[in-house]
């Protein structure tokens, strides 16, 4: 525990501007990023009597080692530069929000020839714009299969509307009505373009023109006694209304508004946002944050929280008007910063009466069930992680508990492509950026313990050789933070415990690589699938979890996680390796026009469902060339499916299938071939 008062800045060195300040622990680790309109009086409050502060705030000073900080020249640039470095160093002390779940949106993929509309979960992709996010994946289904009887644009996936343009032949979809088949040329690129520009604007809350437009086609349909068409448009009519009713008005005024309210106690904050579009909800998403800094204000926790949701939004996502429960301090300067992001005006407002305010007050209410059922379900979790490193702990008799996880395990395939995985588990949950591979390169053949040794000795030796780079420095960061981009390296921390899959053998051969290496202080277990026993170096037999442990549970997904990581990098090293020595039979092809093929379809199974045409339309590719590489693949799968090679009419280059004769004079298959 360090002490604040020895890296306390020197009294008049901290300069009384706007700035950005960031605390780093012993290690180098930034720990804590925050902004302030005052520099010197800011850093001064975490310089004071400890008894003043919040625990929470006497952690963060205790922990840290080194304050350091930017001086910028307005609040909108210490905003920006704040966030940047929350995401860049990711500090463990700041209030970062998460979803409690992962919800799904609504999604066009405007960046394609043909858009297409889908539902999907995760990370934003640039090129497709986002409706939502919403409750359940079922009514966004629902929604959008009532929506295509009106704007019937593509639905389908990349894969079966190719199929279907190269047969001329529509799907089910644009039998129905749901979709005006551009796949089969029935509309134009531009009238296709022209359906997904009404339906994103049907659902961005624009919903009044659609359903007077209708009616007026209706009504002059009817008039020129046309009454199918009168009557399809009555369906379609009903179709829009069904699923307006989907989303009740719940803002009389039409406007387009987000509205977020918090539920807080001393330890942690749930955040709801409802996204209303055209007075109607459109969307809704909740967020729980640990509050590590304890002297964060509510209007504090509303700033971050803005600027983490809106950060990298494109300027359709941010509304008019952004209601909150309480106004931050920094207002003014977010105002401005979202008004650049958006082009237009924004509001930020606390509603005092009528619907907005009762709005706002359901929303509340949303975010005290989301903190109540994450802090159910989260005292669970908590209490079962440290359970099962307090039993790993005891049950391996380590000096602590093994906060830091690390498991490895080897993968081949009779004894090619032999690669190795590091798997992380940090406090009992994956690490998945600290993940890494290995591709073996002093074994040969099928030998895991000779792997093992190698893959622990480049580990370990890595961490060695940067400690010993900069032993000679005063910082001791150096040893584990990259000084160009001030990310943790590769290999910056020792674990608490080396886990490897295998028993005896491998775990002996992986003590005496770390032996010799000179890291004979970190603990190495080896984790046996045959009867689930852990292996210790040394040690006749092999320590016994109970089958209910949660030690042994923890010590399980950890080796699982490690076979798949292995496993999923095997796979892809073969499949390129499938590729590579598949297309080294065609003539005229080149390595640069096999990068390009590589590059390009990236996998065998991607490469062997190109066309001809799609082929030959890569850079340095005729249609020659094209049609041998097609036959190639195609002939290696059929080799690959029936263990001979398929017959082949050397006169034309067809393949000729069991139905098919050989022409006279051909081989009647492969003479090698062996019947089962």
């Amino acid at each position: 525990m360090a002490d604040p008062s020895s890296y306390r800045p020197a009294p008049g060195s901290i300069p009384d501007s706007p700035g950005v300040y960031r605390f780093s622990d012993s290690g180098g680790r930034v720990i804590y990023v925050g902004k302030a309109k005052n520099l010197r009086a800011r850093l001064s409050s975490y310089f004071q009597d400890l008894v003043n502060l919040h625990p929470r705030t006497q952690a963060m000073v205790t922990t840290a080692a080194k304050v350091e900080w930017t001086v910028v020249s307005t609040e909108v640039e210490s905003l920006q530069l704040e966030y940047s470095w929350i995401k860049e160093y990711d500090p463990r002390f700041n209030v970062k929000y998460r979803d409690d779940k992962s919800y799904p949106w609504l999604a066009i993929t405007l960046n394609e020839e043909y858009p297409r509309v889908m539902v999907g979960r995760g990370q934003k992709k640039k090129g497709v714009r986002y409706f939502g996010p919403y409750s359940h994946a079922w009514a966004i289904r629902e929604t959008v299969d009532l929506l295509l009887r009106v704007f019937p644009m593509r639905s389908c996936s990349k894969g079966v509307f190719n199929r279907h343009r190269q047969i001329g032949r529509p799907c089910l979809l644009g039998y129905i009505g749901k979709c005006a088949a551009p796949c089969t040329g029935q509309v134009s690129q531009e009238e296709h373009r022209q359906i997904v520009d009404d339906f994103a604007a049907f659902l961005s809350g624009q919903t009044a023109t659609y359903v007077r437009r209708l009616q007026k086609e209706m009504q002059a349909a009817a008039a020129e006694l046309e009454y199918e068409r009168a009557a399809k448009i009555r369906d379609d009519l009903a179709a829009l209304e069904k699923a307006l009713a989907k989303n009740a008005v719940v803002l009389g005024d039409g406007t387009d508004t987000d509205v977020i309210a918090l539920s807080e106690d001393p330890l942690e904050v749930a955040v709801q946002i409802f996204y209303v579009r055209g007075g109607r909800i459109r969307g809704e998403r909740g967020f729980i944050a640990d509050k590590a800094d304890g002297t964060a204000s509510t209007g504090d926790l509303v700033s971050r929280f803005i600027q983490q949701t809106y950060a990298g939004d494109s300027a359709d996502a941010i509304p008019r008007e952004i209601l909150v429960p309480t106004m931050p301090e920094d207002a003014a300067a977010l105002t401005e910063w979202l008004e650049a992001t958006r082009g237009a005006r924004v509001d930020i407002r606390v509603p005092q009466r009528g619907d907005k305010k009762a709005l706002m007050e359901t929303v509340e209410r949303n975010a005290l069930q989301t903190l109540t059922m994450h802090k159910t379900k989260r005292a669970s979790d908590l209490t079962t992680r440290n359970q099962a490193l307090e039993e790993i702990q005891a049950a391996l008799d380590l000096p602590e508990a093994p906060l830091r996880l690390e498991c490895y395990d080897v993968s081949n395939l009779q004894g090619t492509e032999v690669v190795a995985s590091m798997v992380v588990f940090e406090d009992g949950l994956p690490r998945k950026s600290e993940y890494r591979r290995f591709v073996i390169k002093g074994v040969d053949g099928q030998n895991d313990v000779a792997s093992i040794a190698e893959v622990l000795t480049r580990r370990f030796k890595r961490l060695l050789d940067e400690r010993a780079a900069h032993a000679e420095e005063d910082d001791p960061s150096a040893t584990l933070i990259d000084p160009e981009t001030g990310r943790a390296k590769k290999f910056a921390y020792a674990p608490g415990l080396v886990v490897v899959d295998g028993g005896p053998p491998q775990v002996a051969a992986a003590r005496q690589a770390m032996d010799e290496i000179g890291v004979g202080d970190i603990p190495v277990v080896g984790l046996a699938k045959r009867l689930e026993e852990v292996w210790v170096p040394d040690e006749e037999d092999p320590v016994i979890f109970s089958r209910t442990s949660e030690g042994l549970y923890l010590l399980q997904r950890l080796r699982d996680e490690a076979h798949r990581f292995a496993i999923t990098h095997h796979r892809n090293r073969r499949s390129k390796s499938m590729v590579e020595s598949t297309l080294d039979e065609v003539p005229g092809l080149g390595d640069v026009r096999r990068k390009t093929l590589l590059r390009h379809f990236g996998s065998l199974k991607k490469l062997r469902a190109a066309t001809v045409d799609e082929v030959a339309g890569l850079p340095g590719f005729g249609p020659r060339l094209a049609e041998s590489v097609v036959l190639a693949v195609n002939a290696a799968a059929t080799k690959a499916e029936t263990g001979r090679a398929p017959s082949v009419n050397t006169a034309t280059g067809e393949i000729l299938g069991d139905d098919v004769p050989a022409p006279a004079g051909a081989p009647d298959g492969d003479p090698g071939r062996t019947e089962n």
